[in-house]
């Protein structure tokens, strides 16, 4: 029962974690990526749908993407759903397939995204510790109710502790390799 609080706030964590790495997949480097285009909505059989479902997406070159529909009718959606998002782009359509060049970022866009990346990452540490946070009230409640010692509670607190320390530290080492990855030219 007690060591199911850290197990429970290390699932948590995890999930903060691999929220902050899903969310950082849609900010635009250099690089063509086919995630950039994960938040675009297509208008598409009377519903908007995420693009990923009515084409396929791949990126051929380093500054290319190409969006292929599987229905030719959905061309002009697609193409529209790419220059409504706010990705900045300029796609272009052949008939056949849309071609999304990814332009180099400005040294401005560079820093207006790395202080993007930034402000996720101190969400992604402010949950992880409310994560921690609620687990020692949670400890806190069961020392209280006599369901834990004293000695337990401590050997947990200090494990919820580690636990901690390493999802921050996890955090960072993202933050870091995508700031990088946005500054290189």
């Amino acid at each position: 029962m007690t060591s199911e609080i850290a197990a429970h706030a290390e699932e948590k964590m995890k999930k903060s974690l691999e929220t902050l790495k899903h969310e950082l997949t849609s900010i635009r480097t250099g690089k063509a990526t086919p995630a950039l285009l994960d938040g675009v909505r297509v208008e598409a059989y009377g519903s908007p749908m995420p693009l990923s479902q009515v084409a396929s997406i791949s990126a051929p070159q380093p500054r290319l993407l190409v969006v292929q529909p599987w229905d030719k009718t959905l061309l002009q959606p697609v193409l529209k759903a790419i220059q409504k998002s706010d990705l900045g782009l300029n796609p272009s359509d052949d008939g056949e397939l849309v071609k999304v060049p990814i332009p180099a970022l400005t040294e401005d866009r560079r820093h207006d995204l790395v202080k993007k990346v930034k402000k996720l990452g101190e969400d992604a540490r402010v949950a992880v510790r409310n994560i921690r946070r609620e687990a020692n009230d949670d400890l806190k409640k069961q020392e209280k109710d006599h369901l834990v010692s004293e000695d337990d509670g401590h050997r947990i607190g200090a494990e919820i502790q580690k636990l901690t320390d390493k999802y921050i530290a996890q955090v960072d080492e993202v933050l870091t390799k995508k700031e990088k990855e946005i500054l290189e030219m």
